[in-house]
């Protein structure tokens, strides 16, 4: 046998005989598999509740009378949001942007009910899922497991007795780093396994689960080979311990919430009272829909009969309006797709400055490639309000033009027309984006998690030439 496995078996039996690290272990591994499976059974219940509360409205929506159409645009729809294959693994932004959209006329409203604002503030601090487990308290265990490997060899006295037997720093380097890589994957093996099985059942592509294994492997071998790095590096164990609860501390708990702060303070989000005012003045400036003889529309007015070739709006085959509904509805929804876009601009914003600072903080990466690929990233939001966006503006639309073109035949002073046509409206299905549609989003995190590797291996090779200077 090599030496490089002789070392790793050695460092193997070592930490067998430390009963601290082996029930700090099983613990972790007993809380990702409870995580995982509570977050399964909990995305079951909320899918349920929502297919359900979804179906519920549809029908109520079928279910109305003899109406007015403009009455039926008021009366809208409720939407909810799927919830990703995935997105038991790594809830992301989910909780925070809300589920659930009402759909009306004139009016583009925003996602609510979302969970963090009904949940209590423990539970803001951060859901209990695979993710958080691995992203915030694996890497915690693996400095443990891994702040004494070399340096406890050096207090022993060991380090100069296997040089002195042949045994070069760099053999010593390969077996420490093997042997804490093999246990950095142990730990995650419950993690992949819940993956792999939930991909197995068809419930998610192979193509979106291995990537995920990938990258999160690749985050545990990170603190796993600088733990053994930076154990290398200093002479006392509670040296390399203390510099590595510092990293820890920066990297996972401070960077991450700071950067944020910081991203909002550089680009500022208007406040929902000064964007409502904001929609408010540029909604009166363009007049009321609801009034034809509003002033605004009476340039529309004489492109209406000069297009139809009459005279007078009652010489018109069609309800006038229904088409001041129509043009209305046009130039609301283009009022409050500018407001949505400025909003989305500025919040990418933010976020790409956060995502530049990943390359100090490679939990930004983690996050960002996990959150990606589980389907629950801001950008799979974003998607979401789009095409309910979409939706709604065919939805009016629709019901606009059965006002323009139906009500002209039924007249009396309460026209209505028959419930049959709410029932051919089309219901709102969203078609979740493929995560590989946004490469940029998996391939930089991707980048910088291999980067530090590289980095990290790239430092053992330089440590571990140190060291051998130091044992000559």
């Amino acid at each position: 046998m090599s030496p490089v496995c002789l070392i790793a078996r050695d460092e193997w039996r070592a930490l067998l005989r430390n009963r601290a690290g082996l029930l700090a272990s099983g613990l972790l591994v007993l809380l990702v598999l409870v995580a995982s499976f509570t977050s399964l059974e909990r995305r079951a219940a909320i899918e349920a509740d929502r297919e359900r509360y979804q179906a519920s409205v549809d029908e109520q929506f079928d279910q109305q009378p003899d109406r007015h159409p403009h009455r039926m645009v008021h009366y809208g729809q409720f939407v909810f949001r799927p919830i990703a294959p995935l997105a038991f693994f790594d809830t992301g932004v989910d909780s925070y942007t809300g589920n659930t959209i009402f759909l009306e006329g004139h009016r583009q409203n925003s996602a609510n009910f979302a969970e963090a604002r009904q949940s209590s503030l423990l539970m803001r601090f951060g859901q209990l899922t695979p993710a958080f487990v691995l992203q915030t308290l694996a890497p915690l265990l693996l400095i443990f497991l891994g702040f004494a490997s070399i340096s406890r060899e050096r207090e022993r006295g060991t380090l100069r007795l296997m040089a002195a037997q042949g045994v070069a720093a760099r053999q010593v380097m390969l077996g420490k780093l093997l042997a804490h890589g093999v246990i950095a994957l142990i730990i995650g093996l419950p993690a992949f396994l819940v993956l792999s099985g939930f991909a197995a059942t068809g419930a998610a592509g192979w193509a979106t689960v291995l990537p995920m294994i990938a990258g999160y492997a690749a985050w545990l071998l990170l603190w796993a080979v600088l733990s053994v790095v930076v154990s290398g590096l200093f002479h006392r164990s509670r040296d390399a311990l203390a510099i590595l609860i510092g990293v820890w501390m920066v990297g996972v708990i401070l960077l991450p919430r700071v950067l944020p702060v910081m991203a909002e303070q550089r680009t500022q989000l208007d406040t929902n009272i000064e964007t409502e005012i904001a929609l408010h003045r540029k909604l009166a400036d363009i007049g009321d829909s609801h009034d034809p003889e509003d002033p605004y529309f009476n340039d529309f007015r004489e492109q209406v009969l000069d297009e139809y070739g009459v005279e007078s709006i009652e010489d018109l085959p069609v309800q006038y309006a229904g088409l001041v509904s129509i043009e209305g509805e046009r130039l609301t929804t283009g009022i409050y797709a500018d407001s949505a876009a400025r909003s989305s601009a500025r919040e990418n914003a933010q976020n790409a400055l956060v995502h530049d600072f990943s390359i100090i903080s490679p939990l930004i990466a983690i996050r960002q490639l996990s959150m990606t690929l589980a389907g629950s990233d801001l950008a799979s939001h974003y998607d979401f309000l789009q095409q309910t966006e979409a939706f709604r503006y065919n939805f009016v639309q629709r019901l606009n033009r059965m006002q323009a073109e139906l009500i002209p035949g039924i007249g009396g002073e309460d026209p209505r027309i028959s419930a049959e046509y709410w029932q051919e409206i089309p219901r709102f299905h969203y078609q979740a984006p493929s995560p590989f549609s946004r490469p940029s989003d998996l391939i930089w995190p991707a980048a910088v998690l291999l980067g530090w590797l590289v980095a990290l291996s790239a430092l053992a090779a330089w440590a571990s030439n140190r060291l051998e200077r130091n044992l000559r």
